[in-house]
């Protein structure tokens, strides 16, 4: 799915009465919801490698920091967040930096394998919702992307 049509979807979310449309192609998913009261705008959630569901942690503070143009990029399994290669190594990314899609964003580590989470965007990276060393929930946000 690109990026015209996924606007075309939020287009038509928005004009419908229609508060929440859940989408599954290949490994990813993509959700788009109307926000709760007045203010109507949604969002997307790219699954990092496969489809997860959609539970979110903190989703007060989530849904203030999402905009039409943010992605959340949410673990594709349970296990350990590491933000860099190794300990003494700096992170993949941080706050402010500009990604591209297939850029490594962390390790999530699982039953001793190491699963690279790569980006499927290109933007700016406005938080990382997970600290190093962390266990991650399968479907949890652990960063959000302002879409270039």
């Amino acid at each position: 799915m690109n990026i015209d049509e996924i606007r075309e979807l939020m287009l038509l979310l928005d004009k419908s009465s229609i508060a929440e449309l859940e989408l599954h192609k290949d490994d990813a998913k993509l959700i788009l919801r109307k926000a709760n009261g007045e203010k109507e705008s949604t969002s997307t959630r790219v699954a990092a490698g496969t489809a997860a569901p959609a539970a979110v942690v903190n989703e007060s503070e989530l849904a203030e920091a999402v905009s039409e143009k943010t992605v959340e990029v949410i673990a594709p399994m349970v296990g350990t967040f590491y933000a860099a290669p190794s300990p003494d190594s700096a992170p993949y990314v941080q706050v402010g930096d500009h990604v591209k899609p297939g850029q490594v964003l962390c390790i999530v580590e699982a039953m001793k394998l190491m699963n690279e989470i790569k980006s499927e965007t290109s933007g700016t990276i406005i938080d990382i919702l997970v600290k190093n060393a962390e266990v991650v929930e399968y479907g949890q946000v652990m960063f959000l992307i302002e879409e270039d």
